[in-house]
C-alpha cells in the first residue's frame, strides 16, 4: 500500500509540477510576445542587414502566430526582400548597413536580395557595407552599396567560382557497399560518382559552362555597381588582386580600409549624428515585425504564391521537403479560391521522386484550366524541380538559377561484397519465379535490372512528354535539351526552357497581368506548423542533432558532407528525377 501511495503521490506531484512549469512558460512567452510587438523604431534609424543563418525562400508560419518570433529568428527570403521594400518608403529608416560575413544563402537568393537593395538605393537612401572578411557571395551582395569598407587587417575572396564533385567507386570496392545504378542510356552524367573515379569530359564541360554563365552574371552586376570593367574584374580574379586589404583597395573592389569604430563614424555622418551620439540600429528581426504588417500590394483580388522548396519525396512533406500531400493541397486551395486570380509556383528544388513530381505536375495542369499558373525558380529548379515547373503558362528564372537536368535514374544499394567479407550469407525463399524480387545481399539479376530499366525508359519518355507539352516543342527537341544537362537561368532562356529572367516579384507581376488584374494582394501557401508546434516536435530530435553536431566537429565538415551525401543516396526510394550530384558553388 505504501508503494502504491508513494507512486500515486509522485505521479500527482509530477503532473502538478509540469502544469506549473507550462503555465509559467505561457506567461513568459506572452510577455516576450508583448515586448516584441512593442518594439519602437525611432526616426533616423539604420537597418542593419546581417544574414548569417541558412535561409529558406519561405518560412511559412502565420503572421498571427505569437510563437513564431520566439522559437526561431530565421527569416525567409520573402520576408527579407519585403523588409527592404518597406524600408525604402519608411521615413524612420535613413539607410542600410550591410555587415555580413560568410553568407549562408544560395546565389539566386543573394541576387534577389541584391536586386531589392539596388531598388532601395533608387529611393535616395544610402547603403554602406562593412566586413572583417568578404567571401565572394558576401562581396557580391555588398558591392551594390554606395561605399564598401573592409577591416585593414581583414581579407577577401575574389577568384572566380568553383565546385567539387565527389566520386565513390573506390569507396564502394573497399567497403563492399555498392550502389546498383540504372539510368536512361543517354543520360551520361547521371550518378557518375558511383560509376567512375573521375569526371567525364562531357560532365566537366557542362559544369564549367554552368559556372562560367553564373560568374558572368555576377561580374556584370559588380561591374555596374563598382564602375569597373568586366575585363578588369576578371583580371583581378585571375591575379588574386583582392587577396589582401591593400590590394582590394588598390584594385577598386573596396573604397577604404577602416576599423569598425571608423565605419560607425561614417554612419554617423550619413545620418547627421554627433560623434558622441548612439547609432539607432534596427536589426532585420526587429524590423520584420513592422514590415510584415505592411503590404506592398493591396486589393480584393489575390495572387497565390505556393512555395515548393527542398528535395521531392513521396509523402506529406514539410518546410524542407516537397511532398505531394502539402503541395497539392496548397495548389487545390488556391485553385478553388474565387478571389485568387492566378497562381505563382515558387520552385527551389534539386528534384527527387519522379512519381511525386508527376503528381504535382498533374495538379498544376488542373489549376491551369481555371486560372494562370506562373513559375518562379529559385537557387535550383532541376530535374524533378523542372518537372513540376514544365507545365506552367510562363516560367521565370533568376540568371543564377541552376535548372534543366531533365532525366531519370534509379540507385539501389547492394552489400553483397560486405556481407561476404564479414561472413553473412542470406538465403531467399519465394512462391513464384519473381516473388523474391531483389535482395541487398545478392547480386542484381539480369531480369530485375531489365524490369527497372524498362521503368526508367518509360518515366523518361513521360518526362520528355511533359516538357514537350509545356514548352510547345517536339519530343525530339525536348530530348535534345535533356539527357541530364544542367543550365544556368541565362542559358535556359536562350534554349527555351524558361521564358523570362526575373525574380519572384517579376513572376507575380506577370501572373497578375495574365489574370487581367492590377489591384491585388498576395496570399502565400502552404502554412506550416506554428512556432510552438515546431518547438515541441524538435524536442524529440534534440539528442539526434547534438549527436550530429558532435560527429561533424570530430571528423570535420568535409568528411561529414561526404557521409551525408552517401546517406542521402542510400535513402533514395523509387525512380529519381533529381540532380545527379551535389554542386556546392564557392
Amino acid at each position: 500500500m505504501n508503494f502504491l501511495r508513494n507512486l500515486l503521490a509522485a505521479i500527482i506531484g509530477s503532473l502538478m509540477a509540469f502544469g506549473i512549469v507550462f503555465f509559467m512558460f505561457i506567461i513568459f512567452v506572452s510577455l516576450v510576445s508583448s515586448a516584441e510587438e512593442g518594439v519602437v523604431i525611432s526616426d533616423n534609424s539604420i537597418l542593419e542587414l546581417q544574414i548569417q543563418q541558412p535561409i529558406n525562400d519561405y518560412v511559412g508560419t502565420d503572421d498571427a502566430d505569437p510563437f513564431a518570433g520566439f522559437f526561431g529568428q530565421v527569416k525567409g527570403l520573402d520576408e527579407i526582400v519585403h523588409a527592404i521594400q518597406v524600408a525604402k518608403n519608411d521615413n524612420d529608416i535613413e539607410g542600410i548597413s550591410i555587415n555580413n560575413s560568410f553568407m549562408m544563402a544560395g546565389l539566386a537568393q543573394t541576387q534577389a536580395i541584391r536586386k531589392a537593395l539596388a531598388d532601395f538605393k533608387e529611393g535616395g537612401k544610402f547603403i554602406y557595407a562593412y566586413a572583417d572578411y568578404y567571401m565572394q557571395k558576401d562581396y557580391y551582395l555588398s558591392s551594390v552599396a554606395d561605399s564598401v569598407f573592409l577591416n585593414p587587417v581583414g581579407g577577401m575572396d575574389f577568384k572566380g567560382l568553383s565546385t567539387e564533385v565527389l566520386f565513390y567507386k573506390d569507396l564502394q570496392e573497399k567497403t563492399g557497399v555498392k550502389m546498383e545504378v540504372i539510368r536512361h542510356g543517354k543520360y551520361k552524367s547521371a550518378v557518375e560518382p558511383f560509376l567512375a573515379n573521375e569526371m567525364s569530359d562531357a560532365n566537366r564541360t557542362q559544369i564549367k559552362e554552368l559556372l562560367g554563365s553564373i560568374w558572368n552574371t555576377i561580374v556584370t552586376d559588380i561591374s555596374e555597381s563598382r564602375s569597373i570593367s568586366e575585363q578588369d574584374l576578371n583580371v583581378i580574379a585571375d591575379t588574386l588582386g583582392g587577396r589582401s586589404p591593400k590590394y582590394a583597395k588598390a584594385s577598386g573592389l573596396i573604397d577604404d580600409l577602416l576599423f569598425y569604430d571608423q565605419y560607425e563614424a561614417k554612419l554617423r555622418q550619413a545620418t547627421a549624428l554627433d560623434p558622441s551620439d548612439d547609432i539607432n540600429y534596427v536589426t532585420l528581426s526587429e524590423y520584420t515585425r513592422r514590415s510584415n504588417r505592411k503590404s506592398i500590394h493591396k486589393g480584393k483580388d489575390k495572387i497565390a504564391v505556393v512555395f515548393a522548396q527542398g528535395e521531392i519525396l513521396y509523402g506529406e512533406g514539410n518546410r524542407n521537403i516537397i511532398g505531394q500531400g502539402i503541395i497539392t493541397k496548397a495548389i487545390i486551395k488556391a485553385r478553388d479560391d474565387e478571389n485568387v486570380k492566378a497562381i505563382v509556383l515558387r520552385v527551389n528544388s534539386p528534384g527527387g521522386s519522379a512519381l511525386t513530381s508527376d503528381i504535382i505536375w498533374r495538379e498544376v495542369e488542373i489549376a491551369k484550366e481555371k486560372k494562370p499558373v506562373v513559375v518562379s525558380m529559385g537557387n535550383v529548379a532541376a530535374s524533378g524541380g523542372y518537372y513540376i515547373a514544365a507545365g506552367a503558362d510562363k516560367i521565370f528564372a533568376e540568371p543564377t538559377t541552376i535548372t534543366g537536368s531533365i532525366g531519370v535514374f534509379g540507385t539501389i544499394p547492394n552489400i553483397k561484397g560486405l556481407s561476404d567479407n564479414i561472413g553473412i550469407n542470406a538465403e531467399q525463399v519465394g512462391t513464384n519465379k519473381n516473388s523474391v524480387e531483389y535482395s541487398v545481399f545478392e547480386p542484381m539479376s539480369d531480369t530485375f535490372r531489365s524490369v527497372i530499366q524498362e521503368s526508367i525508359e518509360e518515366i523518361y519518355e513521360t518526362f520528355l512528354d511533359r516538357v514537350a507539352q509545356g514548352r510547345n516543342i517536339t519530343i525530339a527537341q525536348a530530348d535534345s535539351l535533356a539527357q541530364g544537362r544542367v543550365w544556368s537561368g541565362v542559358d535556359a532562356k536562350k534554349i527555351g526552357l524558361v521564358d523570362e529572367l526575373g525574380n519572384l516579384d517579376d513572376a507575380i507581376a506577370a501572373a497578375a497581368d495574365l489574370a487581367g488584374t492590377e489591384n491585388y494582394s498576395i496570399i502565400k501557401f502552404p502554412k506550416y506548423k506554428t512556432g510552438l508546434e515546431k518547438f515541441m516536435e524538435d524536442l524529440g530530435g534534440v539528442k539526434s542533432k547534438i549527436g550530429q553536431g558532435f560527429i561533424k566537429e570530430e571528423i570535420g565538415e568535409e568528411t561529414y558532407d561526404i557521409l551525408k551525401q552517401v546517406k542521402s543516396a542510400m535513402k533514395q526510394k523509387g525512380i529519381q528525377a533529381r540532380m545527379p550530384f551535389v554542386l556546392d558553388i564557392k
